[in-house]
Order: structure tokens, then C-alpha cells, then sequence
């Protein structure tokens, strides 16, 4: 058997490779361009393990490695470099790196999303694009309409207030400017009203989505986007280590007894932040437990962190359904069948 430390990059990497049986070590560095990565791997004999980072530029090569029928893992960047106390790093250390760590058997390995998450994941990034853009498009709007006196809020974006920016006098080049926003913005919207569509279709396909989707103030995106970056939902001990996945658990310097919490970590998935934070405001007006809870945290914490901590309140549920296949009706039911369980258990 082989093993690999593989130093990735965008157009090289660079390898230490172990041969088990006779404990020869090789190095190398390999570049992209061209057959000579497809070839060197193709000609090896198996088994062959890989190990690799984390990293932006990696799908070709998981790719190339599954049709080549290659073993190949992928780490933590950050508990891989931890790994290495020195203050040296170049591409050969990496891979000695990634080698020794396979080799011992601590290698930091990560749960990786299939093809087909993989392909909706892109469908809800396009679309997040999108948003964001036009969200910006926008606020450049309200700019020019508050430069002008013109104080509407949200309902700029109606047909009188459209109409309103519309019909203001401006100046040849100003005026130039509001007109290609105004005509941005129309051609944005009807491109994410599609994409909306597109993900609406998708989940419904999608029998975990639709489940989600029972839960009141979750719609079609939030379920397909808790489904395809959540992922196995069995790979989670608890709620506490989803929150902690998504980046909903505050930062912790915390010292000989003292304990010192800060603001979230944000070490996640910053959409699906977002998503679970706006269906979080749609389900506290539905979902009584949940109303309950956010105006407790209202009153003693305020609204930014209560509406987050409503936000985790409903990933964790949505996750509890994810993991045991139920849909938000069976959910309420087994967990008032809990309440009255423990209700009725002695006091001690």
C-alpha cells in the first residue's frame, strides 16, 4: 500500500509518498497543466491513499481521484497545521505533513458532501449572488432617494415608489445612473423570482426538504439549504455541536475559573446563518413554543440576540427532524409525549 501527502495548490502540488511494504520514501512536485497528474496516479499501484487540505481548488482533483479509483481523504487545514509546532512552512514540509499524519493514523479527516449536494449547494450560492447584488442595487436607490428627500423605506420598491425615483429631476448623468439601476434591479429580480422557482421544484423532489418544510416559517430554500449543508445528520452528537457547525455559539476565552463569552463565532456557513435567522422571524409569529421562548429572550437580552438565539432554536429543530426522518406534526407530538414523561416522574 501507498500513502500520499498531497500539498495542493492551483496549478502544482507537491507529494511524500510512503511505500508501506518496503518503507521508501519518494518527493515530488507535479504540475497541472497537461496529463502528468491523471497519469502519475494512474500508473501507481493500488491500494493508494491521499491526503490533502481543505482548500477552494480541490474538486478537480476529488474528481480525478474518484474515477481513478484512488483513496483520497480530506483534512482540516486548521488541525492539520496545528499538527506542526515549527515555525517553517513550504510546500515539501506540508507534505511531510500530511504523510506523517496519515502514516500515524491522526489525520484530521472531514465529512464531504456528495455529487448531488454538491450541485444544489450550487443552485443556492447562484441565487444567494444574486440577492446580494441586488441588495446593493438597492441601497444605492435608497441613497439617491434620500438625497432627494424621498423617505420611504421598504415601500420604495412598490409601483408608486418606483414610479416616485422614476420622476425625479436629476441631472444628465445622475439621472443616467438611477435609470441603469432602476433596469438592473427589474432584471435581477425576475432572475431570482426564477432561481426561486428552480430551488422550489428541487425541494419538493426532495423528501428530507419536504419534511422540513412542514415546520412553520420554513420555506423551500431554508429546508434545501439545511438539507445539503448539514448533510448526514447522524454525524452530529448533539445540538450544541450543530450550532457549533453553523457558527451560532458565542467565542470563549475562558481562564482559571473565569469564564469569559463573547460574540458568535461565525465559524460556518454564513448562509445558512442567515436563512435559518429570517425563517426565525416568520416562525416565532406561528410556532407558539417558539414565540414563547423568543419573547422571554426578548425581555432579557434584547432583540438581536434573542432573534439569534431563536435562529439556533430552530436549526436544532430542524436538525432533530433531519436526523429522525419526522415531519414538524410527529416533532410537537413527541415532544409533548417527553413534557408529560417528565411531568410525571417523582421529585427528588
Amino acid at each position: 500500500m501507498r500513502i500520499i501527502g498531497c500539498d495542493l495548490h492551483a496549478r502544482q502540488q507537491t507529494i511524500a509518498m510512503l511505500d508501506v511494504e518496503t518503507g521508501e520514501l519518494e518527493e515530488r512536485r507535479l504540475e497541472h497543466e497537461g496529463d502528468q497528474v491523471r497519469a502519475f496516479y494512474a500508473g501507481l499501484p493500488r491500494p493508494v491513499r491521499v491526503g490533502i487540505e481543505a482548500t477552494g481548488a480541490m474538486q478537480w482533483f476529488l474528481e480525478l481521484m474518484e474515477e481513478l479509483e484512488v483513496e483520497c481523504v480530506v483534512g482540516h487545514p486548521a488541525q492539520i497545521r496545528a499538527g506542526e509546532p515549527r515555525k517553517q512552512k513550504n510546500d515539501r514540509r506540508d507534505a511531510r505533513l500530511l504523510l506523517r499524519l496519515l502514516a500515524e493514523n491522526r489525520f484530521p479527516k472531514i465529512w464531504m458532501p456528495s455529487m448531488e449536494q454538491r450541485d444544489v449547494r450550487a443552485l443556492l450560492r447562484h441565487r444567494e449572488q444574486w440577492v446580494r447584488i441586488r441588495v446593493r442595487l438597492q441601497n444605492a436607490l435608497q441613497s439617491i432617494a434620500l438625497t432627494h428627500g424621498i423617505r420611504r423605506g421598504a415601500s420604495l420598491w412598490s409601483k408608486a415608489g418606483q414610479r416616485t425615483i422614476g420622476e425625479l429631476a436629476l441631472p444628465p448623468l445622475s439621472g443616467m445612473r438611477r435609470d441603469e439601476l432602476m433596469r438592473l434591479r427589474v432584471q435581477l429580480h425576475q432572475e431570482i423570482e426564477r432561481l426561486d422557482k428552480e430551488a422550489e421544484r428541487v425541494a419538493r423532489e426532495r423528501p428530507l426538504a419536504r419534511l422540513l418544510m412542514t415546520h412553520p416559517g420554513v420555506g423551500p430554500i431554508t429546508s434545501l439549504a439545511t438539507e445539503v449543508f448539514l448533510g448526514d445528520a447522524t454525524r452530529f452528537a448533539d445540538g450544541k455541536a450543530v450550532a457549533s457547525y453553523v457558527g451560532m455559539i458565542p467565542c470563549e476565552h475562558s481562564s482559571a475559573g473565569k469564564q469569559r463569552l463573547g460574540k458568535l463565532t461565525k465559524q460556518g456557513n454564513a448562509m445558512l446563518r442567515m436563512l435559518w435567522c429570517e425563517a426565525a422571524r416568520h416562525a416565532v409569529i406561528k410556532d407558539e413554543d417558539l414565540r414563547r421562548f423568543y419573547r422571554r429572550k426578548l425581555a432579557q437580552k434584547g432583540l438581536g440576540i434573542a432573534l439569534v438565539a431563536a435562529a439556533r432554536k430552530l436549526g436544532v429543530r430542524l436538525w432533530i427532524m433531519l436526523r429522525e426522518e419526522i415531519d414538524y406534526e410527529e416533532f410537537c407530538r413527541r415532544g409533548r409525549q417527553r413534557g408529560e414523561a417528565q411531568a410525571e416522574r417523582p421529585a427528588r
